[in-house]
């Protein structure tokens, strides 16, 4: 998930009380910026980014309706690729990867509708892998 050190405005209304429409931008106190990407009808649509307070991009991916939806890719603060993974309509599906902060694979596996599933390796600090855990779907 997304973390920011700043209140987000989560609401779907501008300060005038009018649903949010278009390019939309939020800034960190010291006015470096948080995130960017459009609103339609309130919503959260197309593609966003986030930053870190260093200005570092944080995460990016895609909104359809207000939820997330596609690829998306999250970095360290240093920059380094930290994961990737897709949405389904607000929840994770399909492929997700964690990397170790030296760039070597953490774990990979796949989730439908938000819940581990199948065969997931870890792998040891060189990206070798060290364990799969095979998870079944609740019933």
């Amino acid at each position: 998930m997304i973390f920011v050190l700043m209140k987000m405005d989560n609401s779907k209304y501008d300060k005038e009380g009018n649903l949010k429409e278009g390019p939309y931008k939020a800034y960190f106190k010291n006015g470096s910026i948080c995130c960017k990407g459009a609103h339609s009808a309130g919503n959260k649509t197309g593609e966003w980014k986030y930053y870190l307070l260093n200005g570092q991009l944080q995460a990016t991916g895609n909104y359809e309706d207000d939820a997330m939806t596609g690829d998306w890719t999250w970095y360290r603060e240093s920059g380094t690729l930290m994961q990737t993974g897709s949405f389904v309509k607000g929840k994770r599906n399909g492929m997700w990867k964690r990397y170790q902060a030296n760039g070597q694979p953490y774990d990979e596996g796949s989730y439908t509708d938000d819940v581990k599933t199948g065969a997931w390796t870890t792998y040891d600090e060189q990206g070798t892998p060290a364990k799969t855990k095979t998870h079944r779907p609740k019933k």
